[in-house]
């Protein structure tokens, strides 16, 4: 049982900036919560892996205290351990306690980002990418354009042809080989900002776009309109949305973070739903969390509107299970009816918004298609963001890990439910070659591909 006495900070004033720092962030009370029992451990990917305890949820929460409380400086080491987790929150469901975990570890490289000190290019990336890109609709679009220009054009053919890639790491070169084409033409471009359910409505859904989700993947956020639809849901898009916030949150800008969630609380609840759809794991449980980001708003309509918002929040595969219609899926005709299919869990779809089950009924619903249980699919196939660029030797030993699952399940189809995700395991795929045909798929694109013809 977690602690029920209220544990006040240490009156400490660190000599260290950034101790000072950690120590003013951190929620004390959620370190004193842990009980060090080590449920943590098996779940743990990092530990998993190393089998040491600075790796593991326990040991990170035990260097915060001991800086918080003065033992220890956070010296490199330290700074290095806390972003070496994934953030897969994979160790919350285990725990006895309910140690808010996340909120620990995202508060630690809040702390630390304070008083980072990158060199130019890094601090320029970021601040283009986090202050620049993500929070600019507009800025997104001519990513997007300029993405497609690079794929379409010709370039990309003559800077692999010419060695150009292999002036970027081995790790870049294997995830640029499998990136998807982007587009500057998001999902309101290509449908409106309103799409009505088929047949009576049963609710009022709003679709959470993304960035990534709208630029990388735009026909995905069209199938999920249009699966919603079939589903039964009248489904908007409010068009004025923002990134959900979720990678500045994860990398230490949690004030950016805020910020873009202050703007999406307004705009969904002005768009009058009863839910809010997300088709990424990633995006989806940062927004069911609003309430807590938001939780010390000076604003209180801001603190009611963040509830508001979290309260709502839904995956697809939720959604269509628990409110809507659940249409008639078949395997296509041309595979005939042979194909099986296994799923990676989304580590945020499963342990933070708790939609597991979702997903696996929908994929057994359909006809003609044999689902099969891959091993530790809930394990962390290593994408967690941006991990996979930023710490390439651990997410490449854990997707080892997950294609051999993989390939144990002879399955034609892998599925997913979270954009990295699915990127991880194309990569995987592409990367260890199975002895049969393999495809990853987002599970919205398989779903709505097999929608029987007569009832679209």
């Amino acid at each position: 049982m977690a602690n029920e006495t209220v544990m006040k900070k240490p009156d400490i004033r660190h000599a260290n900036p950034l101790a000072q720092t950690l120590l003013n962030k951190l929620d004390y009370d959620q370190l004193t919560n842990c009980m060090r029992c080590g449920f943590c451990l098996p779940a743990c990917p990092t530990f998993r892996e190393t089998g040491l305890e600075p790796e593991s949820p326990r040991g990170r929460i035990a260097l915060m205290k001991a800086v918080a409380d003065g033992v220890m400086d956070p010296d490199q080491v330290f700074q290095d351990q806390m972003n070496h987790c994934l953030g897969c929150r994979a160790c919350e469901p285990a725990c006895p306690a309910d140690v808010k975990y996340g909120q620990l570890i995202e508060q630690a490289r809040d702390a630390i980002e304070d008083h980072a000190e990158h060199g130019l290019p890094v601090r320029g990336l970021r601040r283009v990418m986090f202050n620049g890109v993500f929070p600019n609709r507009g800025k997104l679009k001519l990513l997007g354009g300029a993405m497609s220009f690079y794929q379409k054009s010709g370039l990309r053919k003559f800077a692999r042809g010419t060695g150009l890639m292999k002036m970027f790491p081995k790790h870049l070169q294997e995830m640029e080989a499998i990136l998807p084409d982007a587009s500057s033409k998001g999902v309101v471009e290509r449908l409106g900002t309103f799409y009505p359910a088929k047949g009576e409505a049963i609710a009022r859904v709003a679709l959470f776009r993304g960035c990534i989700m709208d630029v990388m993947f735009a026909g995905t956020n069209v199938n999920t309109v249009k699966l919603l639809s079939e589903a039964g849901f009248d489904v908007v898009i409010p068009e004025t949305q923002g990134c959900c916030g979720a990678l500045h949150a994860h990398s230490g800008e949690m004030d950016g973070a805020r910020e873009l969630a202050r703007t999406n609380v307004r705009v969904f609840k002005e768009a009058g739903v009863d839910y809010i759809a997300s088709n990424a794991g990633g995006c989806g449980a940062l927004l069911v969390e609003y309430d807590h980001l938001l939780g010390e708003d000076v604003d209180s309509d801001v603190r009611e509107a963040a509830q508001w918002f979290a309260k709502r929040v839904k995956d697809v595969s939720q959604l269509v299970v628990e409110k809507g219609r659940i249409p008639a899926f078949a395997e296509l005709a041309a595979e005939g009816g042979q194909g099986t299919v296994t799923y990676q869990d989304s580590c945020h779809l499963r342990n933070v918004m708790k939609g597991s089950s979702a997903p696996r009924q929908l994929m057994r619903s359909v006809e003609g298609v044999s689902y099969v249980e891959m091993k530790e699919a809930d394990r962390c196939c290593g994408s967690a963001g941006i991990y996979n660029v930023t710490q390439p030797e651990m997410a490449g030993q854990l997707l080892e890990h997950k294609m051999e699952h993989a390939c144990q399940t002879g399955a034609s189809y892998m599925l997913t439910s979270n954009p990295g995700c699915l990127l991880q395991m194309k990569h995987g795929i592409e990367k260890h070659k199975p002895p049969f045909r393999m495809e990853a798929m987002h599970i919205v694109d398989y779903l709505y591909d097999r929608i029987l013809p007569s009832k679209k």
